[in-house]
């Protein structure tokens, strides 16, 4: 835990430091109109609220578990602020509507991803019986797709405010990225499969340093561009307040702004102090209390998450990386269940063509799952108790086993729990900024 958390505080703040975007639209996408917020008092009132409302939401809501938006959430302190000070008409509802979709489309997408990546995994090194063989062939394939992956979304988010590029060139940057690396990566695979055993647990160690690197990467893209929302509003006040004194006549605050470094050095500082007092109980919600993940299943999470943004930026479509990462956990355990499900099936028909025979030949019938993951070899054994009096498990294995099978399920509470959290996040933030906004607003009037 200590490691992940440097890891992630490391570079998150550098992304934040190195790339964290010079310039930033300080109404936030066009939430609001900025033409309406015709003074500074005002403008600097409603980004006040607004970062106020964001961080008590985001806040009470880490502290609870449930990994919730940054960028949402100051969305809707920013859009919740704005009515107060101006009324509904000053918000872009376009945008809204986009961003409740992103609700939506954004975990399903990642969700998706990552179950097509565990589902091939599966079917073509896992349930093989030329493992070994198949790593060979396989593992630096997808290593090679992760840094192709990587490079194109460090890239476009990470990176623009250093050297922006257009897709197709972070794409070719990618590709070259990843040719180079895929035949240093086959050799490497190919000595560390003959020292290691074909079962899971053995094979799930070529993932770790591709694991490593992966998060590494998504926390660095991660604090370039959410630190920046994150400290947008408080760039915009600094500006109108050394920049713009007094009232602005097209709108306080409306172009784009650059953030100070002093600014940025803010927002990479907090979410340092963030990973480090939250990051733990937000780690063990995400990694445990969703779905078991082991190192295969984390990387195609985290490839997904790549992935799916990569392609949502390209449709234009406002996505969170946060939504698309635990859609992308739920995706992976939602498959889980059902291949599970499936081979519950064939192993009940199997026992039941079977039935009343000792447990040697039963045992003999279902040979073949032998080499099936060990997830899969629960539910089989289970169903052994079947075959009569010669059951081939105890009752105490059972139980056990039991066990087991109930953690990797997806925990509906999770899930309720994440979703309800994701929904109000938009209205809970706004309604906290708009009662911010009137109350500096009554302080500090004349």
């Amino acid at each position: 835990m200590v490691g992940a958390i440097l890891i992630a505080a490391t570079f998150e703040a550098s992304g934040a430091l190195i790339a964290g975007g010079e310039v930033v639209d300080t109404v936030k996408n066009g939430i609001i109109d900025p033409a309406a917020i015709d003074d500074t008092e005002a403008f600097v009132w409603v980004m006040m609220a607004a970062l106020m409302g964001a961080a008590i939401w985001l806040n009470t809501a880490t502290a609870l578990g449930a990994p919730v938006s940054t960028t949402h959430s100051i969305v809707g302190g920013v859009m919740g602020a704005g009515v107060a000070a101006r009324g509904w008409g000053v918000v872009d509802w376009q945008s809204m509507g986009a961003i409740t979709t992103s609700w939506v489309v954004s975990p399903v997408a990642g969700g998706l991803i990552a179950a097509a990546l565990l589902y091939l995994l599966e079917h073509l090194v896992f349930a093989r019986d030329d493992r070994l063989e198949a790593v060979r062939r396989v593992v630096p394939a997808l290593i090679a797709l992760m840094a192709w992956a990587f490079v194109t979304y460090l890239v476009l988010k990470g990176l623009k405010a250093l050297f922006p590029l257009p897709f197709a060139g972070a794409a070719a940057l990618g590709v070259g990225v990843a040719v180079l690396l895929y035949w240093p990566i086959r050799r490497h695979v190919a000595r560390l499969s003959e020292r290691i055993s074909p079962h899971r647990k053995s094979l799930n160690h070529l993932f770790t340093y591709p694991l490593i690197f992966a998060a590494a990467l998504l926390s660095f893209a991660h604090g370039a561009n959410d630190v920046a929302n994150a400290v947008g509003p408080l760039a915009g006040i600094v500006e109108v307040l050394t920049h713009d004194p007094g009232t602005a006549a097209g709108g306080a605050g409306a172009g784009k702004v650059g953030i100070p470094l002093w600014v940025m050095a803010i927002g990479a500082i907090g979410i340092s102090i963030g990973l480090a007092l939250f990051g733990p109980r937000l780690i063990r919600t995400v990694g445990n209390e969703i779905t078991e993940l082991d190192r295969s299943r984390a990387f195609c999470i985290a490839l997904a998450a790549a992935l799916t943004v990569i392609v949502a930026s390209q449709l234009g479509m406002p996505v969170s990386s946060t939504h698309v990462t635990i859609g992308a956990v739920f995706g992976v355990g939602f498959l889980r269940e059902f291949l599970e499900q499936r081979l519950s099936r064939v192993v009940d028909e199997v026992l039941e063509q079977h039935e009343g025979v000792d447990h040697d030949a039963a045992e003999a019938a279902l040979h073949r799952f032998t080499r099936a993951p060990t997830e899969e070899k629960a539910r089989i054994l289970k169903e052994m108790k079947k075959a009569g009096e010669g059951a081939v498990i105890t009752t105490e294995q059972r139980k056990r086993l039991r066990k087991a099978l109930r953690r990797q399920l997806v925990k509906r509470s999770a899930l309720l729990k994440i979703a309800s959290a994701w929904i109000v996040t938009v209205p809970v933030s706004a309604a906290m900024a708009a009662g911010f906004y009137f109350m500096l607003r009554g302080m500090l009037l004349p």
